[in-house]
């Protein structure tokens, strides 16, 4: 088994609970099948993968995700494991999921979120081997957040940081060089939120589908009923 956890940060797709920006101009019923699209894709790329242990962090608590993640995307539950989101906010609950790896005996771990399902095995394969000369390594989101973010160790890095704001990936480079630690950035990429995001993403997929065949079926099929 390889010494890398890739975590993907998850929710459980219940209508009106998933990227509810996104919801507020394509409805809340096209929003679910977008993303259920999007976690398909995820565990379709990186489950069964050499490279990393595919884990998913979710919320809510009470759902078994790791059944339900399996049966979405048609793979062996076994391909991948899952764990519970800690914490009263995203910060708290980002750093325990790097807690959780740690104490598996991980050496090191890439954290994604899910709201780009076409982030590629490439970009995570770099990430990783950036942590050879780096402490900490972003992703930097054209948002101004962050796509990614992986460490070998569990530093806090995000406490105090205004999370969903343009500042998160500044503000959390600045705090990883306050703690002495070395910072490596990967190639910029957008994740979607909103629908602009999404149209591009739509005509990325239009000329590139393979990067996430869900969500560019899902996608064709939602322009079929002239709803984007």
């Amino acid at each position: 088994m390889s010494d890398v956890a890739l975590v993907v940060m998850a929710r459980y797709p219940e209508k009106g609970k998933v990227k509810t920006r996104l919801a507020r101009s394509i409805g809340e019923e096209k929003t679910l099948r977008l993303y259920q699209a999007f976690l398909t894709d995820l565990a379709w790329r990186f489950a069964n993968w050499t490279c990393c242990r595919l884990h998913w962090a979710y919320t809510p608590s009470e759902v078994d995700f790791n059944a339900f993640i399996a049966g979405l995307a048609s793979l062996d539950a076994s391909s991948m494991s899952s764990f519970p989101q800690e914490g009263p906010d995203l910060g708290t609950r980002l750093l325990q999921a790097f807690r959780f790896t740690q104490a598996r005996q991980f050496a090191r771990t890439v954290l994604i979120g899910s709201d780009s399902p076409h982030v590629s095995r490439a970009i995570i394969t770099q990430a990783k081997q950036a942590l050879d000369s780096a402490d900490v390594v972003l992703g930097p989101a054209e948002d101004g957040g962050y796509y990614l973010i992986a460490m070998k160790e569990p530093h806090d890095l995000f406490s105090d940081i205004p999370m969903s704001t343009d500042m998160v990936l500044q503000m959390t480079i600045e705090k990883a060089r306050q703690q002495g630690l070395s910072v490596r950035l990967l190639e910029p990429l957008f994740d979607v939120d909103e629908l602009p995001e999404l149209l591009r993403l739509a005509q990325l997929l239009q000329e590139h589908s393979y990067l996430a065949m869900a969500t560019a079926a899902q996608l064709a099929q939602l322009k079929k009923e002239s709803k984007l």
